[in-house]
């Protein structure tokens, strides 16, 4: 699957968010080892720690499948359907990551037509492995 085709299955997974307080839609496409997709949108909630970012949402999903080795994930975020801005994980998301992936783990961001490419590493430099 090309960058550009995760990218897509990100915008579509974020049109299934559920934003009600923030207005800000996010999706994440994740593609494992194996080639198979898990994507996830955020769900808010009123008592706001209880929200569940895209990233997140993908993973606990691939995990529930029993994968564990990851390629790469797309993430998108904006408000009413402009994804068009990058739209950087969260710390609790890097660190789910920095969990479950090796540090040249690829995150793909949207901007504009383009993607921008970040090896997991460049994102949470120092990431706390208990």
């Amino acid at each position: 699957m090309t960058n550009l085709e995760l990218i897509a299955h990100a915008k579509n997974a974020a049109e299934n968010a559920y934003s009600p307080y923030s207005g800000f839609k996010v999706g994440a496409a994740l593609l494992d080892a194996d080639g198979n997709l898990f994507c996830g949108c955020n769900v808010e909630n009123s008592s706001y720690s209880a929200t569940i970012c895209a990233e997140r949402c993908a993973f606990v999903k691939a995990v529930s499948e029993g994968k564990r080795e990851f390629a790469r994930i797309a993430i998108v975020g904006g408000r009413e359907g402009d994804y068009s801005k990058p739209c950087i994980p969260c710390g609790v998301c890097l660190q789910v990551m920095s969990e479950l992936c090796d540090d040249d783990f690829r995150v793909l961001l949207c901007d504009g037509d383009n993607v921008v490419e970040y090896d997991l590493c460049d994102l949470i430099p120092i990431p706390f492995r208990g």
